[in-house]
């Protein structure tokens, strides 16, 4: 399963919340040499980046085990998404309505790849709330497309994406013709 979204969604948070597992993370610090390629006025409090993926994984029922993959945000990054994206199932596109603009491009990815996905809202502190159908809107998203409300910092609330994310996945493929 991908966990995706723009810089400072939440991503690498999601993984470690949800994880059974110690989370591989790839994190580096943000340093002065960043500022004029990645767009970090809108996160001014993050320090750190994923630089190549996080890593984790979840066990939702004795037989069915996820293997989460966590995507750099920062657009220099974006050239790992293919192999990362290998053999997923499907994948959470964490959205920051604050910066919803971000999310373009990891809605485009994946439909240009007819990998199954869902919005993911993450809800954070302070940021203004906006109904689901205004964000399904304003990211031109089909109605099949499911959008939901999150706190990647709470477990539940992360294992309640990935079962969202796996039912629509399993969904798409029974009703893929062949």
């Amino acid at each position: 399963m991908v966990i995706s979204g723009g810089f400072g969604a939440g991503k690498t948070t999601f993984v470690g919340a949800v994880s059974e597992i110690m989370p591989l993370r790839t994190e580096a610090l943000v340093t002065n040499a960043s500022a004029g390629v990645d767009g970090l006025d809108a996160t001014p409090d993050k320090n750190t980046t994923t630089v190549a993926m996080d890593f984790g994984r979840i066990t939702l029922a004795e037989d069915l085990v996820l293997y989460l993959f966590g995507t750099p945000g920062q657009r220099r990054f974006w050239f790992m998404w293919d192999d990362l994206v290998r053999g997923a199932i499907g994948a959470i596109i964490l959205v920051d309505v604050r910066r919803l603009a971000d999310s373009f491009a990891a809605v485009d990815f994946f439909e240009a790849r007819n990998l199954p996905f869902v919005i993911a809202i993450n809800q954070f502190d302070g940021a203004p709330r906006h109904p689901v159908g205004a964000v399904r809107k304003a990211l031109a998203l089909s109605e099949r497309v499911p959008v939901i409300t999150i706190d990647a910092r709470d477990r539940q609330s992360a294992r309640s994406a990935l079962i969202t994310v796996t039912e629509y996945a399993l969904d798409s493929l029974t009703a893929s013709p062949g």
